[in-house]
């Protein structure tokens, strides 16, 4: 495991399951078809971590022989150009995989991750992974599916880049993310997605300078109200007209 990363021993005498663990782990798309006792199983050979914000889970090019499933915090994939330009691929939380890939096919990291808050996360190896999913058919296809899934919301990706003016892309982005990390406010959705402005410009493929205009223009339209780190989004139908 990467010296970023700490993992936290766990007694192979007595050890008790965190319980946001496994209602972490249970939400990942990859374990959804298992009983809690093959769930429970499953976490027992998985390694726990904690990542503080700001610092690597994995760089772009490291060697990858392991899963990850996110159990608290938040996680940015990302990739950086020749001229040191960089993208933003995805905002990742509670729930969610990351380095899936390396199971199927161990090699050379795709991207970098990057905790963006203070991240716990259980990893799984490449080893382990290949020896349950032997003896259980039925998970293998559930991530096969939640590959294509990845693979078809990067497809929109590209296409809203090519097809979709800044604004829209920008409204896009903050719906998918009310969607996955937002709370309901007595004015309407709080999202803390503790992203900088640079990283929200990374994140839908603009310049930070266009992005501020079109936050600042739907901030004077009454329908987000900006804050640290967060947003509140104050009319959503609005943004998901401007989205289309």
């Amino acid at each position: 495991m990467p010296s970023s990363v700490w993992p936290r021993k766990r007694s192979c005498v007595a050890w008790h399951t965190n319980p946001v663990e496994i209602d972490a782990v249970r939400k990942a798309a990859l374990f959804a078809p298992l009983n809690d006792h093959d769930a429970q199983a499953l976490l027992e050979s998985m390694t726990p971590a904690r990542v503080p914000r700001g610092r690597e889970l994995f760089h772009e090019g490291d060697q990858g022989d392991s899963l990850y499933v996110i159990t608290e915090g938040k996680v940015k994939l990302g990739r950086r150009s020749s001229d040191g330009r960089e993208n933003l691929l995805a905002i990742l939380g509670s729930g969610e995989m990351l380095g899936e890939l390396s199971l199927f096919d161990p090699g050379p990291r795709a991207a970098t991750a990057t905790a963006v808050s203070d991240v716990e996360l259980v990893g799984l190896a490449h080893a382990d992974m290949t020896a349950f999913l032997s003896t259980r058919p039925e998970v293998a296809m559930t991530m096969l599916g939640t590959l294509a899934r990845r693979l078809r919301r990067t497809n929109e990706a590209l296409g809203d880049l090519v097809f979709t003016d800044v604004p829209g892309r920008v409204a896009k982005a903050l719906l998918d993310l009310s969607e996955r990390f937002g709370k309901p406010v007595d004015d309407g959705i709080l999202v803390a997605h503790d992203l900088t402005q640079e990283e929200l410009a990374q994140l839908v493929g603009a310049s930070r300078e266009t992005v501020n205009k079109a936050l600042a223009d739907f901030t004077s339209r009454g329908w987000i109200k900006l804050e640290a780190r967060a947003v509140t989004l104050l009319d959503t139908e609005r943004l998901q007209r401007r989205a289309r």
